[in-house]
């Protein structure tokens, strides 16, 4: 199912400011984040409901995918 476009940008924003705090980072550098995540494009796309969850659900979860791409960042920059 999909939620309707305003529903969804409110929802963004809600759980960008929430990642934001979580993961002590800019709510500009959380957006951009966001924007370019894994997890907006399930959100969008509609995939088991996500839009449904809670937005304290749906930034940790961000977290997670934000822990392991820094991680690979500095993998990377390691090697």
């Amino acid at each position: 199912m999909k939620a309707s476009a305003t529903l969804l940008q409110m929802k963004y924003g809600r759980v960008i400011m929430k990642f934001a705090e979580l993961a002590d980072i800019t709510v500009k550098e959380a957006m951009g984040f966001f924007y370019c995540s894994t997890e907006r494009e399930l959100i969008r796309d509609g995939v088991s409901d996500l839009h449904c969850m809670s937005d304290d659900y749906l930034a940790r979860d961000l977290l997670e995918e934000y822990m392991v791409f820094t991680n690979q960042e500095k993998n990377c920059r390691n090697s």
